[in-house]
């Protein structure tokens, strides 16, 4: 996260930190959905250490990340290939 705007506190896994972003609302939800992530793994693996807990909520973080990234650039395909078919048409209309 940038180091931009003034401080707050977040809670993630039972632990406050102090965080700047671009903005606090911003900011309290990334860090609101690291604890859920966090607190989905501890839940479903107690016996787990912390740092297990973290990895997998960090791969699990990723995952979702590279999906959301492979949806948008499937729709940004769309969009242009929407845009061009457009294009064409009007193209033919126009000449």
């Amino acid at each position: 996260m940038p180091t931009e705007g003034k401080s707050i506190r977040v809670k993630i896994f039972g632990t406050e930190y102090p965080l700047r972003g671009e903005s606090d609302e911003l900011t309290k939800k990334v860090a609101n959905y690291v604890d859920e992530m966090i607190n989905t793994i501890h839940n479903k693996i107690p016996e787990q250490p912390p740092l297990t807990v973290a990895v997998l909520s960090a791969l699990n973080i990723t995952e979702d990340l590279f999906k959301e990234r492979e949806r948008n650039g499937k729709m940004i395909s769309f969009a242009h290939s929407e845009i061009s078919k457009m294009n064409d048409y009007l193209d033919k209309i126009l000449e």
